[in-house]
């Protein structure tokens, strides 16, 4: 099939056309069978057309297929509203609105602390990824591609080391450089909010320090910021828990969320302390698709899926096998190029380096090419791009989880 007619500034990293797919297994046009590492990037949490989600989206399309929920509200914006307000581990009141994606939800978070703050400015770190939209872009932590040739971007924004095990930046490190931004490029009484992912995505899988991350709840506190949680890529269960942030003992204020929100049905939304999604004006917030019925369906049947002992058995199958495997690869030693796991729970990245410990880039599209070619898609991560990031969906079959890792092993070993 054709991309004459798609634009060429849309990367693709797997050259093929999907036709159809059931858990964690898809197949291309040509028959092909493939065993699904990427979950829509993350968004096929349940895998594809999970039971209780096609279910609830067939039975809500023969009812209202849409309608703007800030001209007139519908039944399935509602109690979405109040199931996830219940399924949120925070100890305060919670409120929100549903939007269209992450990046959505993402800029309207932006809106809010800057009409409950009176400040502009905006901490992110090394490494983010918040959105493609144009605010979003001044929030990732990364130029190539995101930000080239699209000129000046909202401000203000700083960014600061991301702190991880997983990175080698310790908690001490991203202090001293938070102190020097502070001594050096911003009075602090400016600052509306610091926005973190609790476990990175795009930055290749890393897991926020965690007394990192209770000590910039404090200073927070201290100096009345508001704290945003990313949780698109690491929430609705991707590390086991319900959220990632649960890991860190602290609450943020404001909570973004999206990808497997819905099941694969287009949603988002920004949730948290309900003063802060009260301050705006009368229509401040909205939108015609935000919260369109359809993807609400969906995102109840996600959440009825989504038992804490569910996400709690299905994470912990998932790491186990994982973390086996790769312990076994790295005594065997069947890839020289072979370097840290990295994240949490399910949500684990494969790191290959060279024997100088540089980032092995051209081993990572090597890999990704045999594993296609072996019946496999993974997806890449990493500021180098060199770290795979395995997203399987939680409901992964035992065997088909193994079969993947066993195509894994065999394409490691192939590496050159």
């Amino acid at each position: 099939m054709s991309h004459a007619t798609i634009s060429q500034s849309i990367s693709i990293v797997h050259p093929i056309s999907l036709s159809h797919g059931k858990n964690a297994e898809v197949w291309d046009t040509t028959g092909k069978r493939y065993i699904d590492f990427v979950g829509g990037i993350g968004v096929l949490n349940l895998g594809h057309c999970h039971p209780g989600v096609v279910e609830a989206i067939r039975e809500q399309a023969t009812k209202l297929t849409h309608y703007a929920f800030n001209a007139v509200p519908h039944a399935p914006y509602l109690q979405l509203m109040e199931r996830l307000s219940a399924f949120i581990p925070v100890g305060y009141p919670v409120s929100g609105m549903l939007t269209n994606s992450g990046a959505e939800a993402a800029e309207n978070a932006l809106k809010i602390v800057r009409g409950a703050t009176g400040r502009t400015v905006v901490i992110a770190f090394d490494g983010a990824f918040h959105g493609r939209t144009l605010a979003t872009l001044n929030l990732n932590g990364k130029v190539a591609p995101y930000k080239q040739k699209v000129g000046v971007l909202p401000g203000p924004v700083y960014h600061l080391p991301y702190p991880s095990a997983d990175n080698g930046v310790t908690c001490a490190e991203a202090l001293k450089a938070m102190d020097r931004l502070f001594s050096v490029e911003i009075d602090v009484s400016d600052v509306a909010c610091f926005i973190i992912e609790p476990v990175q995505g795009e930055g290749g899988f890393l897991a926020l320090d965690i007394e990192f991350a209770q000590a910039l709840r404090r200073f927070c506190d201290t100096n009345n910021i508001l704290l945003i949680a990313d949780e698109i890529q690491s929430g609705f269960g991707r590390t086991g828990q319900r959220f990632a942030f649960s890991r860190l003992g602290i609450e943020p204020d404001l909570i973004l969320l999206g990808k497997s929100i819905a099941g694969g049905v287009p949603l988002g939304a920004v949730v948290g302390r309900k003063p802060l999604l009260d301050n705006l004006p009368k229509g401040g917030l909205g939108g015609t698709y935000s919260g369109n019925p359809i993807a609400c369906a969906g995102a109840l049947a996600t959440l009825d899926a989504m038992t804490d002992a569910h996400l709690k058995t299905w994470g912990s199958q998932q790491e186990e096998a994982i973390t086996r495997r790769y312990h076994a690869w790295r005594t065997q030693g069947v890839c020289a190029y072979l370097g840290r796991m990295t994240g949490v729970g399910a949500m684990r990245g494969i790191e290959l380096v060279n024997a100088d410990g540089t980032p092995a880039s051209k081993q990572l599209t090597q890999l990704l090419e045999l594993a296609r070619d072996a019946g496999l898609l993974l997806m890449p991560s990493g500021k180098s791009r060199h770290i795979i990031r395995l997203l399987a969906p939680l409901t992964i079959e035992p065997a088909v989880l193994e079969e993947g890792l066993d195509i894994l092993e065999a394409c490691l070993r192939q590496l050159a």
